[in-house]
């Protein structure tokens, strides 16, 4: 293929956002690790997402170059869509998370600029993807947008809520202490596949496009049904074995150690 030809092609729009976001995610991602975060979860979990958006965008351009969106048994414009939707969301929670964890706690200085300029380059990505979102609107095509029904932006919201979720159990010393709590871990991991897998195959339209061995209504109600039974154990154990003595939890926040000490500069384990 002429990959000159391929990029004359591609609509001047869509390059231009691809761009924009593979830089901002890009330059997120390298400063934040230069901060030297990587032992610390929260900072683990916002350059994971970086660097996750970073790898869409890139595989996205390059099918787009390569003029492969035909071959997909899917809406390539619905799945442009419901991704830009999904991952300006993430973005602008996690500049909300990183920028609120960490730039306070630095003085004034290089690293600090440093952390002020990641958080700013991760709101412009999240900028990017919603420019996108109504960009594949209203540009000539197939592509209708719609506003969600009720249980749309329901399911649209356990999928946000729950990568804050994720953000928050990202350090490990919460969980790996109690099978329990590993168990939680597990039904949050469990519900949020299932709730990302529903959102993209309602708004890739891929369920007109590929044989479901059940029809999509009794496929959401089985997730739904499946995810509140286990979001249920979650909501009864976790509070249980993180905040109650006789089970091994720590009720009050200056029993932990993490949280007593003056100069720590990341989240302690108890606010976590």
């Amino acid at each position: 293929m002429n990959w000159s030809s391929g990029l004359a092609s591609k609509p001047i729009m869509g390059f231009f956002l691809r761009v924009g976001q593979l830089l901002s995610t890009c330059v997120s991602f390298s400063l934040g690790a230069s901060l030297g975060i990587w032992e610390e979860g929260m900072g683990n979990w916002c350059m994971f997402i970086w660097c996750l958006c970073f790898a869409m965008s890139l595989i996205i351009s390059i099918v787009e170059l390569c003029r492969l969106q035909s071959r997909l048994p899917c809406s390539w414009d619905g799945f442009l869509h419901a991704y830009s939707f999904y991952f300006a969301i993430i973005c602008i929670v996690t500049s909300l998370i990183f920028g609120t964890s960490y730039i306070q706690f630095f003085s004034p200085g290089p690293t600090q600029n440093r952390a002020i300029t990641a958080t700013a380059f991760s709101c412009v990505a999240a900028l990017l993807y919603a420019i996108e979102v109504a960009w594949v609107c209203v540009r000539p095509g197939d592509m209708v947008c719609f506003v969600p029904s009720f249980p749309g932006v329901l399911r649209r919201l356990e999928n946000y809520v729950a990568c804050v979720i994720f953000a928050f159990i990202s350090n490990t010393d919460l969980y790996l202490h109690q099978p329990a709590l590993g168990w939680c871990v597990a039904m949050y991991s469990i519900c949020f596949v299932l709730g990302a897998v529903n959102y993209f195959v309602n708004g890739c339209d891929c369920d007109n496009d590929i044989k479901l061995p059940l029809r999509v209504p009794y496929l959401l109600w089985v997730q739904t049904v499946l995810s509140v039974l286990l979001y249920a154990t979650a909501v009864i154990l976790w509070p249980l074995y993180q905040f109650h003595e006789k089970l091994g939890g720590q009720p009050q926040r200056s029993s932990d150690m993490s949280c007593s000490d003056q100069l720590t500069t990341f989240v302690c384990i108890w606010d976590h």
